[in-house]
This record gives C-alpha cells, sequence and structure tokens, in this order.
C-alpha cells in the first residue's frame, strides 16, 4: 500500500473549483462523468498531495476531514492570506502535540487539517 487518496463529497463544481483551485492552488488531474449530465468525479492535487471530489451519492460523507503533513505552512498561510478569498481567512494555531496547524473548511464542510511539526519547521 503507497497512497491513500480521500474522496470528499462536493455540491457545487463552480464553488469546489474557487476552493481548491482558485485560491488552495491544487490543479485538476482529471474529470469523469457518465454521461452528459452526470454527476462530476475529479481528481486534483497539489505537490503530492492527491484529493478526490466528488459528486456521487454516497461516494463520501459530507463533513469528512483529512490530515495533511505538510512543510512550509507558514509560508502556504501567508500565500492564503494575500488572495482576496472571501470566505476565509486562515491562520495557524499550536497543537498539543507539538505541531502548527491550519484547518480549513471547504463550502460542503470537509476539513482539512494542515500539519507541521515544530521540528519540521524552516
Amino acid at each position: 500500500m503507497n497512497t491513500i487518496i480521500p474522496i470528499f463529497r462536493i455540491f457545487d463544481i463552480d464553488k469546489a473549483r474557487e476552493f481548491y483551485i482558485d485560491w488552495l492552488g491544487f490543479k485538476i488531474d482529471w474529470e469523469h462523468r457518465f454521461g452528459e449530465n452526470s454527476p462530476l468525479y475529479m481528481s486534483i492535487s497539489k505537490d503530492e498531495i492527491i484529493i478526490h471530489l466528488s459528486e456521487h451519492y454516497g461516494d463520501a460523507t459530507p463533513g469528512s476531514k483529512v490530515m495533511i503533513h505538510f512543510k512550509g505552512l507558514k509560508e502556504y498561510c501567508q500565500i492564503l492570506q494575500s488572495i482576496d478569498y472571501r470566505y476565509y481567512k486562515p491562520c495557524i494555531e499550536e497543537s498539543g502535540w507539538g505541531s502548527f496547524i491550519m484547518e480549513l473548511i471547504d463550502p460542503f464542510g470537509n476539513r482539512l487539517m494542515f500539519n507541521e511539526d515544530k521540528s519540521e519547521q524552516r
């Protein structure tokens, strides 16, 4: 087993793209539909992080959470703060277990917890 890819349920393609692509800086790797009027299933990535987004009922539960180990969290947070995204102004908090975390909630209630160990900070 080499890779685990979380699947997040989405309900609005434009909102998903605004959050994940335009703001967080992910790129779309591929998109799939069974037909013209079928739900979208797509793969997005940022560096080595891969997430699947699905409009399909039953693929995932809204409100899921994923922890992402991330080097350079402070710099990434500053980049996100500099982008004029009206729905979120992220911040970094110190965890109780020796890490810095930045938790973001997408427009569908899914949570992304970016985590950097204090020992790995630049």
